[in-house]
């Protein structure tokens, strides 16, 4: 009779590794996320992680860009207008961190190494360029891009409003009577700010783009 053989545990990869810690993160934040932690959620010893990433600090930058892979690149690559491939752009990376709020702090930092994030830059960098943008104005591009959706994700702004009509005495605040309605149309609001700050910076971006079009 044949012994039954023993269920065998996954093997333990980067992917995976990356895969727990952003689980991680999302569910509970930065701080949660340890070497220790890490690997009893993992079902593995701690040791055991180090053949895949020296420290915790590198699990987060592998977790961030992990984050700024999921973020749409094709518009650059289909022959879309640049006005248009920004907007697209733009709105799929704010989804992304949009689903990841709690690994934008990281994320703000740069790109450093990350490959995905450098993909990223080279991508918005050559679009423009291509488009006819002088290199220095591509460049100040990209990081106003970069700042505007970052900004954007960092928190809600009508989630910032409590739900309390007596927070907001109209001897004190005579324009915020209704400011206790903010919070539950959170998603609605954000939307609505982000899509109009998006428009206006495009539409400013324009009016630079005719003037480096006629060589003013």
């Amino acid at each position: 009779m044949c012994a039954m053989a023993r269920p065998r545990k996954p093997l333990l990869s980067t992917d995976r590794i990356v895969a727990t810690a952003r689980a991680l993160v999302d569910a509970e934040g930065l701080a949660a996320v340890s070497t220790r932690r890490l690997a009893a959620e993992l079902g593995v010893s701690g040791p055991s992680l180090y053949n895949h990433f020296r420290t915790k600090d590198e699990i987060l930058e592998a977790v961030a860009d992990s984050v700024s892979a999921q973020v749409d690149l094709s518009m650059f690559e289909d022959g879309r207008e640049w006005r248009t491939a920004l907007h697209d752009w733009a709105v799929s990376y704010r989804a992304a961190l949009r689903d990841h709020p709690n690994i934008v702090p990281v994320l703000a930092h740069g790109p450093g190494r990350r490959p995905a994030a450098l993909h990223l830059a080279d991508a918005v960098y050559g679009a423009m360029v291509a488009a006819g943008w002088p290199p220095a104005q591509a460049t100040s591009i990209g990081a106003l891009m970069r700042y505007f959706i970052m900004g954007s994700a960092l928190g809600s702004f009508a989630g910032g409003f409590v739900d309390d009509a007596g927070a907001y005495d109209p001897a004190d605040y005579p324009h915020l009577q209704q400011a206790h309605l903010l919070a539950e149309q959170q998603e609605k609001i954000d939307e609505r700010a982000f899509e109009t700050g998006l428009t206006a910076l495009l539409d400013g971006l324009a009016q630079q783009y005719a003037q480096v079009a006629q060589g003013t």
